[in-house]
């Protein structure tokens, strides 16, 4: 489908207008609102009131009632509802539908504190939802499918983008970031915020897709819509960044992407004139931009690459049912996802300086390898969590206790919170959504407890989960408002509840206080 055949023009919004004396969430979630909670922590309650909110949901607050029955801890409990309703209580910038079809759901759903609409992010702040849905008529329902069409829109129209402005239906007028870029293929500021080429907006959009029909069983929807084009477009791009940098003759191939952009930090551009570095022929895809949305060091991301693998072949089988995919299509899907975790095994096993197997961060294809691990997902960390491979995996294990540790250079070690970092911000600054997903890919009790104790002391009253914490020191962290990590964190505490509920049954205070 041609970005042409994506209609757009007026719009019919539905859903909820804000309160004319609603506060930004940016200025609200910078105060400690009260009431306090009672515990050692007193921590803010930063919940905006029910007719600011920008999508209420009584299955959300059905699943809080419930929750608070369940969560001994005031301060966890606290912590939980301010996070798990955040992205529905703050993002959920514009719904309506396509201007070429009523029957099309489309959600515009910002990352926090930036009005535009990375393709990941989204995905990853509405998944934690898939706990409480059900069938296709529940509320939430309609925020899964007005996504996943956006982002199928977004994907058809410039595959190689990251972020994007709000649809022409919203009326909303499109943010400048203010920055100079050079990119291949072009594209269209008028619909493309950002362009950074990061593989695991693939497999965002498609571990979304996974989601709802999971939860919903909703096949009829996928067929109705551009999920199919989308699904294509991904396919078509996936492959072209798959081409080696030299061909079978030694002739140079070029990059179906490049980036060049005017920046202060060398993680804001690509090098080799916007190409990157070179890469081998492995079967692998690039991704010349990580989950942090910094330029990789070597472009083969492992992590990525698990993501796209694992949903590829998930949601193959949705296609296999539609009566009106391409003959073909899910083959297709199904034989990439199995040449992509042949591809890993070959090249992104490598033996560690402690002599056991273990999985890169990034590798080329030539003998390049970066040993680290970064907080953001997909990580290595997380491979368990994306449902590319068991807990009790030998090389995940070594890979777990080899990231976990002062091995990685990203790991951040303190007495407040020991967690993985990203070259995002600086050495010392631990992201709390790695200690968040370091109790989610655990069954050890002790480990998970004190993830939680860690996060619950870093969030520095406000209540929220911060971006990064200075490891030393608490009142020093990045973004009051990241609705992802929010969402991250509740949803760990519903996933607690299902298959560890005695944990949400213990004291995390930092000394014992008798409940009333």
């Amino acid at each position: 489908m041609r970005p042409s055949d994506v209609i757009l023009s007026v719009s019919l919004v539905i859903g909820h207008v804000l309160g004319q004396n609603c506060p930004s969430y940016s200025s609200f979630s910078q105060s400690r609102n009260p009431p306090l909670s009672t515990g050692a922590y007193k921590l803010a309650y930063q919940r905006p009131a029910p007719e600011c909110r920008t999508f209420n949901s009584s299955l959300i607050e059905d699943a809080i009632s419930r929750a608070k029955d369940n969560i001994y801890d005031v301060d966890l409990f606290r912590l939980f509802e301010n996070t798990f309703p955040n992205t529905l209580d703050t993002a959920i910038k514009w719904r309506g539908v396509a201007a070429n079809n009523s029957e099309e759901e489309l959600a515009f759903v910002i990352t926090g504190d930036i009005n535009a609409m990375w393709i990941r992010d989204s995905a990853n702040q509405i998944a934690p939802y898939k706990t409480v849905m059900k069938n296709a008529t529940d509320d939430i329902a309609s925020v899964f499918r007005g996504v996943i069409n956006l982002q199928a829109r977004y994907l058809i129209i410039s595959p190689y983008c990251n972020a994007f402005q709000p649809p022409p239906e919203s009326e909303m007028p499109p943010e400048s970031n203010g920055g100079t870029y050079s990119v291949t293929p072009s594209y269209d500021r008028s619909v493309v915020f950002t362009c950074n080429f990061e593989l695991d907006d693939f497999g965002g959009f498609l571990q979304l897709s996974h989601d709802y029909y999971t939860a919903t069983g909703d096949l009829d929807f996928f067929g109705k819509f551009q999920w199919i084009p989308a699904v294509q477009s991904i396919l078509a791009a996936s492959e072209a960044m798959r081409q080696p940098t030299y061909g079978p003759d030694g002739k140079w191939i070029p990059p179906a992407y490049s980036f060049q952009s005017l920046t202060m930090s060398a993680s804001g551009t690509l090098g080799n004139n916007g190409m990157g570095s070179p890469v081998n022929d492995t079967g692998l895809v690039r991704s010349p931009f990580r989950p942090s949305d910094d330029s990789a060091m070597f472009d083969f991301n492992i992590p990525a690459n698990m993501m796209l693998s694992r949903y590829l072949e998930s949601t193959s089988k949705i296609m296999d049912r539609l009566p009106n995919a391409p003959k073909g299509l899910a083959r297709e899907m199904r034989d990439m996802a199995a040449e992509i975790r042949e591809a890993i095994n070959q090249w992104g096993v490598v033996t560690a300086p402690n002599g056991k197997k273990i999985f890169a961060y990034e590798v080329d294809g030539f003998g390049g390898q970066n040993l680290m691990d970064d907080a953001n997902i997909p990580s290595l960390l997380s491979a368990p969590f994306l449902g590319y491979l068991e807990k009790d995996d030998p090389v995940y294990q070594s890979t777990r206790a080899f990231v976990l540790s002062r091995s990685n250079p990203w790991w951040c070690a303190g007495p407040y919170i020991n967690a993985i970092g990203s070259p995002h911000i600086r050495p010392g600054a631990a992201w709390p959504m790695s200690a968040i997903m370091r109790a989610m890919t655990s069954d050890d009790d002790g480990e998970i407890i004190s993830a939680i104790k860690e996060v619950l002391r870093s969030t520095d009253g406000y209540g929220l989960i911060h971006e990064s914490v200075n490891s030393f020191d608490t009142s020093s962290w990045t973004r009051q408002w990241f609705t992802w990590a929010n969402g991250l964190f509740g949803q760990m505490i519903m996933d607690l509840a299902d298959r560890k509920p005695h944990i949400l049954k213990e004291s995390f205070q930092p000394f014992f206080i008798e409940k009333e």
